[in-house]
């Protein structure tokens, strides 16, 4: 069987990253999170005051884009984001990055970049890719397109227990207004809108387990393949 790009759209907080991570996990794939991305150029705007009271200094942005540089390591089984060589996997899950980085995703040079950064890692193929605009922007030929969704106060409980575990102070209010506030972004912005592709096949998981999710996705590929990948 060929290799192939499985590529996850879908509304925030719905566990795309989770379910690729899984996906990758079992088929001896590469995970690129490409939200993670995003939100790690959210970082690097909080960090040098490019957001300012929900403004953004877009000649500044540009002026440094060339300077975020960007890779994924793994370390102990887990692949973890790098900013400048800064390990960032906690920093980027704050309620503060999760606030703006809509905002600075519906940038055009800021896709451009990171897309095209995306398809360089991807050329081989064997990846499981996650974002909101995978399937219709950056690999719209994927052999395999799924689009995840999931009733809003079902994720907003979901990540309110993940800020819980970290210690983290959040109040399920806020995470409800974050979350619906990114729903409308995503959807309505001007570059790359979230929208689910054609060909895209729906899983709404707010009434299945992660472990049910991932045999669906699994049951479709070998419907789909007629068989599993098979690992390097």
């Amino acid at each position: 069987m060929k290799d192939i790009i499985i590529a996850i759209d879908g509304f925030s907080s719905c566990g795309k990253s989770t379910l690729a991570k899984e996906l990758a996990k079992n088929l001896n794939y590469t995970y690129l999170d490409t939200g993670a991305m995003y939100r790690a150029v959210t970082l690097f705007c909080l960090r040098n005051k490019i957001i300012n009271n929900g403004d953004i200094n877009i000649i500044k942005l540009k002026s440094l884009l060339d300077s975020i540089n960007i890779n994924f390591k793994l370390n102990i089984d887990k692949s973890e984001i790098y900013l400048n060589g800064e390990n960032i996997e906690n920093q980027i899950r704050s309620l503060e990055v999760s606030n703006s980085v809509s905002l600075i995703s519906s940038i055009k040079e800021v896709r451009e970049q990171l897309v095209k950064h995306q398809q360089i890692i991807s050329k081989n193929k064997r990846i499981v890719i996650d974002g909101r605009d995978i399937g219709t922007v950056v690999f719209p030929n994927a052999e395999l397109k799924l689009f995840m969704t999931a009733d809003v106060n079902v994720r907003a409980k979901r990540r309110h227990q993940e800020y819980i575990d970290k210690g983290d102070t959040v109040s399920l209010s806020d995470i409800i207004k974050n979350i619906s506030e990114r729903d409308y972004l995503d959807q309505n912005r001007k570059e790359s809108p979230l929208k689910q592709a054609k060909d895209a096949i729906v899983l709404d998981n707010s009434n299945i387990n992660q472990k049910e999710q991932l045999q669906f996705v699994m049951n479709l590929i070998i419907e789909k393949f007629g068989e599993i990948p098979k690992n390097k």
